[in-house]
């Protein structure tokens, strides 16, 4: 496995050092199939103390409470850290994959260090695979060069990558000024999958109008340089059983009760919303919709409280500095409008919660909000959904979203029309009982089939073909 991000972070807390799972639903999702299958996962060691419990060639087992697989960092100095993620990953790739009107900045220097730090990827894989057959799984937009890089040194490699993030038509992709080069690095993959069909679609679109290739829209193949790249969709989920499970300890019950004492929620609906901080989550727009709901009907006063809680992220970016100042100003002012003795209508949690607290805000939530402008899938709704054992709640759910095509018994919202969002709101408080556990119910069953182990297993089953030569 290959990813920007790693499964577990060192960092020092005081004189000791802790780990930490990161706010990432890619690494959350991707760590029970590493669970299962043992093996080696490169990735940038960005915690202060990762450097402190490797060993001499930067791996250390985890989870560290029981190890199962291996973690292999890559290090990164802060100059390449700043022009490859920050830089060319999140101000360029990013929004030019989201369609969510933020302006990719294309910056040569960036690029420059995008291409460096794929190269130093690269090479910590072949360092693992030598010249030997394996498999190689590489993870998402950060790494587009690789499976070129890693494929032309050693050819017995068979590489697969995951794009987590939409492909936009070709028309937003062609401003690119290194899309060749981009579409080049993934066609060294023998495999290479998105969330959804329409994703699929996009990139073979792109790839047949910008570059010498030859696409066959039948098998969904793309031929360049005598080498096939299969392109297919792959749904991705989560550990269903295991969040099921865990959301029904006690432990959970126990933060419930410690959260509502804590943000002083006495008999209050609950709206949750459960995002790392980032335009394109919609998490302004759902604030707006909230303030509506209130101002149409405020006999809710009083009566339903709103908790977002948001991971603050890429805080070094321009546009995540104005979106916090947007969030913080939002959150100050529908409170002051509409609160009113000790309620207040939104509680804001700008923190990393732990996957306890988390557990325990989907569990007391009467409705979970996720509002993307443009997301490939959305775990967030997928894991709310796999935490009500009780088949109770409500999920609203922007359409932008790939998880919408899976969950058609969420209440379907969009984010950019604040009053017909502030109605969904109302119709989630509202459900009768029966409704709403009829909805869970058939979303769950969705969630329980379509699992993370079912989207780990379908791609290892296409891989399996080109290790055969079937691909």
């Amino acid at each position: 496995m290959v990813s920007n991000r790693e499964p577990y972070i060192h960092t020092h807390v005081g004189s000791e050092i802790r780990c930490q799972v990161p706010a990432s639903g890619l690494t959350v999702a991707l760590d029970p199939v590493m669970r299962a299958c043992r093996g080696t996962w490169i990735a940038h060691g960005s915690g202060d103390a990762d450097r402190e419990v490797v060993d001499d060639k930067n791996k250390v087992p985890v989870p560290p409470e029981a190890p199962k697989y291996t973690l292999k960092r890559v290090w990164l100095t802060r100059e390449e850290e700043d022009g490859y993620y920050f830089g060319f990953s999140n101000e360029a790739l990013w929004p030019l994959c989201h369609i969510s009107y933020t302006r990719p900045i294309f910056d040569e220097a960036d690029w420059n260090t995008y291409k460096k730090v794929n190269q130093l990827f690269a090479e910590a894989v072949l360092e693992e695979v030598e010249d030997r057959k394996a498999f190689v799984f590489v993870q998402d937009y950060h790494l587009a060069l690789l499976p070129r890089l890693v494929r032309q040194a050693n050819p017995n490699a068979i590489i697969a990558q995951f794009w987590h993030i939409p492909w936009p038509n070709r028309e937003a992709f062609r401003i690119c000024p290194w899309q060749e080069q981009i579409l080049d690095g993934l066609l060294g993959n023998h495999l290479l999958g998105f969330h959804i069909r329409y994703h699929c679609n996009n990139f073979l679109d792109t790839t047949d109008r910008a570059i010498e290739a030859r696409v066959d829209l039948d098998r969904y193949e793309v031929s360049r340089g005598g080498k096939k790249t299969a392109v297919r969709p792959f749904p991705i989920s989560v550990d269903f059983e295991e969040i099921s499970q865990q959301a029904q300890e006690k432990e959970v019950a126990e933060e419930v009760e410690r959260l509502k004492k804590r943000l002083g929620l006495r008999e209050e609906l609950v709206g949750i919303g459960l995002d790392r901080i980032d335009y394109t989550k919609g998490i302004p727009d759902r604030f707006r919709a909230f303030d509506r709901f209130l101002e149409r009907w405020p006999e809710y006063k009083k009566r339903v409280a709103f908790v977002q809680a948001g991971v603050p992220s890429r805080i070094h970016i321009g546009t995540y500095k104005k979106l916090n100042e947007e969030i913080d100003s939002l959150v100050e002012e529908i409170n002051w409008k509409h609160a009113s003795g000790h309620w207040k209508p939104i509680h804001y949690l700008r923190e990393h919660c732990s996957p306890l607290t988390l557990l325990a805000l989907r569990r007391m939530a009467n409705f979970c909000v996720v509002s993307s402008l443009h997301d490939g899938m959305n775990l967030v709704a997928k894991e709310f959904v796999a935490s009500r054992s009780d088949e109770d709640g409500v999920l609203i759910l922007s359409p932008f979203t790939g998880a919408a095509r899976e969950l058609t018994d969420a209440l379907l919202a969009n984010p950019y029309a604040t009053d017909h969002f502030a109605e969904a709101i109302k119709r989630a408080l509202e459900m009768p009982a029966p409704e709403r556990q009829r909805r869970m119910r058939r979303m769950r069953e969705i969630v329980r089939e379509n699992n993370i182990y079912k989207w780990a297993g379908e791609i290892i089953s296409e891989l399996v073909k080109f290790e055969s030569g079937g691909g």
